[in-house]
């Protein structure tokens, strides 16, 4: 919202050509070659917009941000417009090129056509920092030039490209200077621990396409941005890492190392929640749906998130105050009462914080203090058993992560704690929510994404899913499956009726299909996820109050099946 050239060639004797060919022979992938160069031209925006083509008057060339030199592209959608800057580069025939760019800002795309094989792509939601993107193709037998491009996406915020890098062979149309091997990287850190796993996350480096993490001296992963969760680990074990950054010139030096500790036992809160649960939030006012007590909720629903706490005019703080007048004269005894009733029933009940229209704001330590105490402060006055995260306006990660580990420190190991991200905000794991989900999992009870009025988006496979479809739901869940979520932990969630949002409203049976298609891996779509998740969680709906006005129609159909998953 994101090599030196090698050295020059010399005549030799046969012996030498043949130590020569050798060597290159033993040469690791990704190394550069002799005649390797950037074959871009005015890659990092230096002269304007010269060699490049911006669709519609899009792009223009800014001063600040800048990721090298002086000047960066800067290109905004509109409209039907994209915002889509192409330069036209000369390669060599049957070659492989890497690929680059360093991006900022808004949705932003980078990808090659003309390739004469297969066109290559690659993407990154929102970013708000210079991130690097990066792919590899190879030209067909006759393709002599190809057309490299950045873009934005309909309806999102300007991007920002800059350093550009098509490196390969010398395609003899000139070019920019290619890279040189990058520095280490900095400010390796731990950012969480679970009983099997280590978060980490360091520093950008100038130039790297990639990075490689160490685990007590063996490299065990790499990735392409600046974090990376390392699983499949001991508990109460204590291991190192380091990590190094790499591109077309080769491996940077080792960072300093970092020491972490697994946790002793795994698993996020919840306490006594069945391994497969349904979650409904109730509303605290009158929208034309069904007014209800909480009482009138359904035995189906397992989770019943309590909308919406408000803030306070302390920073951070939220107060809740049952809406008595809309709801029909329910007072606050019989609400707790019934807070009650749905416990001895092995329910839960927790308050949900924020919604379309809260603007709650944790964004110091402060404020997250204070965010923790009233909440823990409404868990007492109410019994509710914890707290749902649904902040639409944007979220501070360091510091939500903050506050519910202080919640967590004061109700304990049975604190529920839920979020309800719109589809967007999981689109990556470089999004606040999504890395205030990873921070926080080893307390974290369920992420139940909002799949619904988002229009379409892309699947964990790149492709572009339409809301309303079995594909659309497991190509996404799948995103969090595979981005370092428990099973338990990601949930559906979906409206109750057509009513109960602007669009995305799918039938249960679809709802029903997609959960087959993650735990079982039947009634898929088009879309067939790498491996079954039979511990998924289940699926959340909006609301039991839209439901009710369905009669019910949902929960009757969507709690029994969750409640059967494997």
């Amino acid at each position: 919202m994101d090599p030196v050239p090698g050295t020059p060639r010399r005549r030799r004797t046969l012996a030498g050509a043949a130590v020569a060919a050798l060597a290159l022979s033993l040469l690791g992938a990704g190394q550069a070659v002799a005649a390797d160069v950037n074959n871009a031209k005015n890659a990092g925006f230096e002269s304007g917009l010269s060699n490049w083509n911006c669709s519609a008057g899009s792009g223009t060339t800014v001063s600040s941000p800048v990721h090298g030199g002086a000047s960066a592209l800067k290109a905004t959608p509109a409209g039907q417009d994209y915002a889509q800057c192409t330069q036209t580069v000369a390669v060599r025939p049957n070659s492989t090129y890497t690929l680059s760019a360093w991006v900022q800002g808004g949705y932003t795309y980078l990808g090659a056509t003309g390739t004469g094989t297969t066109d290559v792509s690659t993407w990154t939601p929102d970013s708000t920092a210079w991130k690097q993107l990066s792919t590899t193709f190879t030209t067909g037998s006759s393709t002599t030039s190809v057309t490299v491009y950045l873009h934005g996406w309909y309806g999102q915020a300007a991007y920002y490209g800059d350093d550009v890098s098509v490196y390969g062979p010398d395609g003899g149309g000139g070019g920019d200077p290619g890279p040189t091997v990058p520095a280490a990287p900095t400010g390796l850190s731990v950012s969480s621990t679970t009983s099997s796993s280590v978060s980490l996350s360091w520093n950008a480096v100038p130039g790297a396409t990639g990075y490689g993490v160490y685990r007590d001296g063996t490299r065990t992963t790499t990735t392409t941005g600046t974090s990376t969760t390392v699983t499949g680990l001991t508990p109460a074990t204590s291991y190192s890492f380091r990590v190094t950054a790499t591109n077309a010139a080769g491996e940077s030096a080792k960072s300093a190392s970092v020491t972490a500790t697994t946790a002793a036992s795994g698993g996020g809160g919840g306490g006594s929640l069945p391994k497969h649960a349904v979650t409904g939030y109730w509303q605290n006012f009158n929208n034309g749906a069904t007014v209800q007590k909480i009482s009138d909720v359904p035995s189906q629903y397992d989770i019943i998130a309590v909308a919406f706490a408000d803030a306070t005019s302390t920073p951070g703080a939220v107060s809740f105050t049952l809406d008595s007048s809309g709801l029909g004269g329910y007072t606050v005894d019989q609400f707790k009462a019934d807070v009650a009733a749905k416990h001895a029933a092995g329910k839960k009940v927790i308050v949900s914080v924020g919604g379309q229209n809260g603007t709650v704001s944790v964004s110091d330590a402060a404020s997250a203090t204070n965010f923790a105490n009233s909440v823990y402060s409404l868990m007492q006055t109410y019994g509710f058993d914890g707290v749902d995260i649904d902040l639409e306006n944007g979220l501070n990660a360091t510091y939500m992560s903050q506050a519910l580990r202080q919640l967590s420190s004061k109700a304990g190991s049975s604190l529920i704690i839920s979020m309800a991200p719109q589809t967007i905000d999981m689109q990556s794991t470089s999004n606040a929510y999504f890395q205030t989900a990873l921070n926080v999992r080893d307390i974290l009870t369920v992420v139940n994404t909002q799949y619904y009025n988002s229009g379409s988006m892309l699947g964990c496979d790149g492709k572009l899913y339409s809301q309303g479809s079995v594909d659309f739901l497991t190509a996404l869940a799948c995103i969090q499956l595979e981005g370092g979520l428990s099973p338990s932990q990601v949930g559906l969630g979906v409206p109750a009726s057509t009513s109960a949002a602007g669009s995305g409203y799918v039938s249960p049976s679809v709802v029903d299909s997609a959960l087959d298609c993650l735990t079982k891996a039947t009634n898929c779509g088009s879309f067939k996820p790498s491996k079954t998740y039979p511990d998924l969680r289940g699926a959340m709906t909006w609301s039991t109050n839209w439901d009710a006005a369905s009669g019910n129609a949902w929960s009757g159909a969507v709690g029994p099946h969750v409640h059967a998953l494997p």
